[in-house]
């Protein structure tokens, strides 16, 4: 009789402290349907990186760009024509660049490809852009026929050079501010795995 009243208080308890566990577990079943589910939830407009700087400044490239890249378009004629074609290539390569770029931060899509130092990636689309836009200008000022679409061409094309110099200047000083962040990171791990292993020796003579 003493077992048989002992295994029945042992269920009773086993009951008892399942119900206790099913109640308190953070895991509880979901009425939710699965469809109704946001599947895009990281994809947002990042619209405080829009109003920044680095936003800013994408933005202004894209159009200035695009501008430029319409008005070399509109030029019919053209002998010597090296320098049409090399303004033509440049604003557009920028334009779709600096564009996908503009897509990626906005969207927060850099955040999904961590493995990608993007901050890197902005600085030398920038400085080649500049470097290109201001080498492509020149050229098409030095060679052109004084047609109104050539000399609208160079204007914009001086503009956005200076616009990705100011954006290199910024991106080139972001950049080295997180290489020194990072740096100071790791020289404080390594002090702290180093201070570990000393207190443990010290814990431990007999190891010495």
């Amino acid at each position: 009789m003493r077992t048989t009243e002992e295994a029945e208080g042992f269920d009773g308890e086993a009951s008892n402290t399942s119900m206790i566990s099913g109640a308190s577990s953070p895991y509880q079943p979901t009425t939710e349907p699965v469809h109704s589910r946001n599947v895009l939830g990281g994809i947002r407009c990042d619209v405080e990186y829009l109003k920044s700087y680095f936003g800013i400044l994408k933005v202004v490239e894209v159009v200035l760009s695009l501008i430029g890249f319409i008005c070399i378009e509109t030029i019919m004629m053209c002998s010597p024509c090296g320098g049409v074609y090399f303004f033509e290539f440049v604003s557009c390569s920028a334009f779709v660049v600096t564009g996908v770029l503009l897509l990626i931060f906005s969207l927060n899509l850099h955040t999904k490809m961590p493995h990608v130092n993007w901050s890197l990636t902005d600085l030398v689309n920038t400085a080649i852009s500049a470097f290109f836009f201001f080498l492509s200008s020149l050229v098409l000022a030095c060679i052109n026929h004084n047609t109104g679409a050539e000399i609208a061409a160079v204007i914009f094309g001086f503009l956005v050079t200076g616009v990705y110099g100011l954006n290199t200047f910024l991106a080139v000083r972001r950049w080295r501010l997180g290489n020194g962040c990072q740096g100071v990171a790791q020289t404080s791990e390594y002090m702290r795995a180093r201070t570990a292993s000393r207190g443990e020796m010290e814990a431990r003579p007999e190891l010495a």
